[in-house]
């Protein structure tokens, strides 16, 4: 599953809504170790672009 999500926000993380919600529901679905890694590789690949939408959105996953 992790890679998957990885497949599908390398596509669309060039449009910044897309990105987001597709950020959501990976977060969303992954859990534990697999989402550390997510979130470790989201900051190498995209933080030039998306680093506080990274940071929020996995921060909004931690409150739930």
């Amino acid at each position: 599953m992790l890679e998957l999500c990885k497949k599908v926000l390398l596509r669309v993380s060039t449009n910044h809504k897309l990105f987001a919600r597709e950020l959501g529901k990976s977060v969303r679905q992954l859990k534990g170790e697999d989402l550390k890694k997510l979130k470790s590789w989201c900051m190498q690949q995209f933080a030039h672009v998306h680093s506080e939408l990274i940071e929020q959105t996995f921060m909004q996953n931690a409150l739930i």
